[in-house]
């Protein structure tokens, strides 16, 4: 008799995988962010230090950085997985009444 594939630890480590990109997604942004400001910051020194522009993109991408973090470690856990699981589950299940 063959053996049908488990959904579940199927679905669970696509979930997984999804967490993982989201979550590398998230350092790779504070990576970029913690090399950028330096250079900005540099160039606004060499350029024109009086006007200190450079708070700007800081502030701004600060901000941005701000969201993407409560988006990834945040609201994931609070909304995203109890709709998702309960998607995942109604889909199976008009799936199976398919094959029936």
């Amino acid at each position: 008799m063959e053996r049908l594939p488990d959904f579940d630890t199927e679905q669970k480590a696509v979930r997984a995988r999804k967490r993982i990109e989201q979550i590398k997604g998230f350092y790779q942004h504070l990576l970029a962010y913690c090399l950028f400001t330096p250079f900005t910051i540099f160039i606004n020194y060499k350029t024109y230090w009086d006007y200190k522009w450079f708070w700007f993109s800081v502030i701004g991408w600060g901000i941005g950085l701000a969201i993407h973090g409560f988006v990834v470690f945040i609201q994931k856990g609070m909304f995203e997985s109890k709709w998702e699981k309960r998607k995942i589950e109604e889909l199976m299940r008009k799936e199976e009444n398919n094959w029936e």
